[in-house]
């Protein structure tokens, strides 16, 4: 097989820059030389001519294509599939994946079909860089649309995932297969959060956003199976399907007693919360169940807002504690904070036994809230069994006699059940008149 000069330089030059090697062809014969030798291949020594160019296509593959990849890298190089895809078009092309050197690269077969229609050139192409550049733009285009669907606060669904949601419900009652299927039935759960501008416009925004923030894990702690959106400030919306849907009843009920709890206790947060279920017979579509369930929330708001706060076992008569007392305490715990350093701290105003404890606890050990009524009661929960006695005995001290804690060790319970031993200090700030009015400490776990 032959080829003059001018040809050769004139296909190396341009195409040199662009692939990793090259073969001239002779479609009939399958004669054929390699102009470009590839430095991806060099050390597997494919020959730089040789009579069947098919036949060596075909045993390489086997060699060196990754075997989900062999079928459509066959295919490319059978000479009648060739013939007939050259003569529908200029050129044809399949990408892989090939296995060279132990090494996984993505490369791109590439025909072009010659001007004397009997010759063909075949190239191969290192596409890797690309490859990585495609599949770097696809995360982040995935992510930029999840973070378009995801609520920054709570990091849950948000308003435009519900949207969407609601689409394609209403889509699928359209066409009749929520009403034909009964394992399409569902249910919705619309929660709000009660008392949010009083708590914003008294504790400050960043309370506020906290207690969103709690609110949303009480939302998706009880409704674990099914999509829960933040659709408003103060509210969100759950869709109930699976084993959420069956149980339904129960759930909602559950979630009703934990928010009547943190009411009665001021614990956490308190979400009123209305469930109602998709009639095919009379819901036309997705809003005509959610106004239902809406209107049980504001109902079940009402009743929460009737119900008294303070905490059911109160030594004060129920006495909830009032706001300016609230923000003393906290400008009193945001001192004691800059001055302790490490460690966990608490301070509790004793005549309302009202307490604030650190973040950081509340997170590592899943205490109900950083503000808490009868903290002490509910710290004994955490404290090992056998250390309660000398715990109780120690902090009856500090608070009935006035002094001063001297570091004692206990141990106290994790959420995983482990316990993590503490070294404790206590102190007591009395009034005016010489009375006890603040106990506080710092903790440190060893």
């Amino acid at each position: 097989m032959r080829i003059d000069q001018a040809a050769f330089h004139s296909i190396a030059t341009i195409l040199a820059a662009h692939f990793d090697s090259l073969y001239y062809v002779e479609i009939e014969s399958g004669k054929f030389l390699q102009f470009i030798p590839s430095q991806k291949t060099e050390n597997v020594m494919f020959p730089d001519h040789g009579n069947d160019f098919f036949q060596l296509a075909h045993d390489n593959a086997y060699k060196y294509i990754h075997p989900r990849d062999l079928d459509n890298v066959l295919k490319l190089y059978d000479r009648d599939h060739l013939r007939a895809c050259l003569t529908e078009a200029p050129s044809c092309s399949v990408d892989c994946r090939g296995i060279l050197n132990g090494t996984l690269t993505h490369m791109r077969h590439i025909v072009f079909r010659c001007g004397d229609q009997k010759h063909m050139i075949c190239c191969l192409e290192n596409i890797e860089e690309e490859y990585q550049r495609e599949e770097e733009q696809k995360r982040n285009l995935l992510s930029a649309e999840r973070m378009a669907r995801r609520d920054e606060l709570t990091g849950i669904q948000n308003q435009n995932a519900f949207t969407e949601a609601v689409n394609e419900i209403n889509s699928r009652i359209n066409s009749g297969i929520t009403s034909k299927n009964t394992t399409e039935s569902f249910g919705v759960v619309i929660c709000d959060v009660n008392d949010l501008k009083r708590i914003n416009d008294t504790r400050g925004h960043s309370f506020g956003d906290e207690t969103i923030q709690r609110a949303s894990r009480m939302i998706t702690n009880t409704f674990r199976h099914s999509p829960v959106f933040r659709i408003g400030g103060d509210e969100f919306a759950v869709v109930l399907t699976g084993r959420d849907y069956k149980d339904r009843d129960e759930l909602v009920e559950a979630f009703r007693k934990e928010s009547d709890v943190n009411k009665r206790t001021g614990s956490g947060p308190t979400v009123a919360c209305g469930l109602a279920v998709y009639e095919p017979k009379q819901d036309r579509d997705f809003s005509a169940v959610f106004n239902r369930a809406d209107l049980q929330m504001y109902e079940n708001k009402a009743e929460l807002k009737k119900q008294k706060a303070g905490g059911a076992k109160s030594r004060k008569e129920d006495i909830p504690i009032p706001e300016e007392r609230i923000r003393l305490l906290d400008r009193m715990f945001g001192a004691l904070y800059t001055v302790a350093g490490e460690g966990y701290i608490y301070l509790c105003d004793i005549q309302y036994d009202y307490s604030r404890w650190s973040m950081a606890q509340v997170e590592d050990f899943g205490l109900p809230s950083t503000y808490m009524y009868h903290a002490g009661d509910i710290w004994e929960q955490y404290v090992h069994p056998d250390d309660l006695e000398a715990y109780r005995k120690a902090v009856d001290e500090v608070i009935n006699c006035n002094s001063e804690m001297s570091r004692m060790f206990y141990r106290v319970r994790k959420p995983d059940g482990t316990y993590v031993l503490f070294t404790a200090r206590g102190f007591v700030l009395k009034d005016p008149d010489g009375n006890p009015e603040y106990f506080g400490g710092i903790m440190m776990p060893q």
